[in-house]
């Protein structure tokens, strides 16, 4: 890494609350004098292997002398559990980026290009609910997550994430807050209640994160990614911006009591954990426990559980290497102070949606997790024990399709969109 840009962005900082408009630092994306490499294309996915008791994965790791740090954190063995049955609702949708239930079975749905969907349970989709405000749709941002208030049955109140244009060519990742007329298709009392800080270079289109979940208390926990290129900067380090972290926010998008920087010289109090990279998925297990899991660069996709004022490490550790093909951090996957993944995946699946299944279709899957994959063009199934992976599954290999988001729904199936438009369901067999 060059330490002069880093050392130049460290001068620049300003310490400001997140509501400031001023710009401490400007990213460029790559350091000054600083030619990129061409990017490698990776090999082909190769299907997942079904063998019981041996993993799923058959390549080599991206990081050649990578190693898991403690038994059973990568590489977990396959087991077989539910056949099932796939219903395709509708082909019809246009780069689907997440769902959230409504009363009924039906289903909001964001598309990247930022419409707004009411999807019933038959698959009829409606007309692009009115008022979503405009989006940067680029690279991978866009109309992002949808969520729905606690108390959505009394207020009708959403939230959702999305790229925000801003001045002088600039966007960032925010968060507003509506109340849905179903009736109407229409948003109404629209309210941004967040902001990432600092804005950067609408160009930045990678690594944007703006995975949401609820908490019961009615807060909100944001993914913010990093926005890096190659080679990665040190920003999910610094508690000055809230690139690279998860974010905790009430309702009306102030920090949540008991963030734990609040007060800390120099911190935005909306950080809950740091260190991240590209979190695609957020979801609380049974338990209670908040997990999320996030994209690596070339090998070193993460599961992780979070805890409030951890460190996840990113770009100080990784598990995988690079886009150009050099190491990251000389290479190093544990650092003192730094928190572990539960699980890696090395290479890559590009994981994508996380929930943990809730339902009584399916009492083999109970309290496991399901995460989508887009570079797998699977649903990973993942056995838990605590806090240990035990087996893992791939499933919907058979649809060749980049998996954007799974969902339990209130009727126990499992509900999944893929990059190619489709809206699945999957009931036992």
């Amino acid at each position: 890494m060059n330490k002069r840009f880093f050392a130049a962005l460290s001068a620049a900082a300003l310490v400001l609350s997140s509501a400031q408009a001023a710009d401490p630092f400007e990213l460029t994306g790559v350091p000054p004098g600083v030619t990129p490499l061409p990017i490698r294309l990776m090999g082909d996915f190769p299907a997942p292997g079904t063998a019981e008791g041996q993993p799923i994965e058959s390549r080599a790791p991206e990081l050649a002398t990578d190693k898991p740090d403690f038994p059973g954190q990568t590489r977990a063995p396959y087991h077989a559990t539910a056949p099932f049955t796939v219903t395709t609702l509708t082909d019809a949708l246009k780069s689907p980026w997440c769902i959230a239930f409504l009363p009924e079975g039906r289903m909001l749905v964001t598309e990247r290009a930022g419409t707004l969907r009411i999807v019933d349970a038959k698959g009829a989709i409606s007309e692009s609910i009115k008022n979503v405000p405009a989006v940067r749709a680029n690279g991978v941002g866009g109309l992002l997550d949808v969520a729905t208030d606690r108390a959505f049955a009394r207020n009708h109140h959403i939230f959702f994430s999305y790229t925000e244009e801003a001045a002088d060519d600039k966007a960032t990742i925010a968060v507003a807050r509506a109340t849905l007329d179903e009736a109407g298709g229409v948003l109404n009392d629209l309210k941004v209640i967040f902001r990432a800080y600092p804005l950067v270079p609408r160009t930045l289109a990678g690594n944007q994160g703006g995975k949401m979940v609820v908490a019961n208390d009615g807060t909100l926990f944001l993914t913010v990614g990093d926005r890096s290129r190659s080679p990665p900067w040190d920003v999910a380090q610094r508690l000055d911006t809230h690139l690279g972290k998860i974010v905790h926010i009430t309702a009306d998008g102030a920090p949540a009591p008991g963030n734990p920087f609040i007060g800390k010289a120099g911190a935005l109090p909306e950080i809950w954990s740091l260190g991240h990279r590209n979190a695609l998925g957020i979801a609380f297990a049974p338990d209670g426990r908040l997990w999320s899991h996030e994209n690596g660069p070339r090998g070193g996709d993460e599961l992780n559980l979070i805890t409030a004022g951890k460190n996840y490490g990113w770009p100080l550790v990784t598990h995988g290497i690079d886009y150009p093909g050099g190491e990251i951090a000389g290479g190093a996957t544990a650092k003192a102070g730094v928190e572990q993944p539960r699980y890696y995946w090395d290479p890559v699946i590009a994981p994508s949606g996380l929930a943990f299944y809730s339902g009584n279709l399916f009492p083999q899957w109970r309290g496991q997790a399901l995460i989508g994959a887009l570079r797998g063009k699977l649903l990973d199934r993942i056995a838990l024990a605590g806090d240990k992976v035990v087996n893992e599954e791939a499933l919907l290999t058979d649809q060749e399709s980049r998996v954007r988001d799974v969902r339990t729904g209130p009727d126990g199936a499992v509900y999944v969109v893929t990059d190619d438009g489709k809206l699945l369901k999957l009931t036992p067999k």
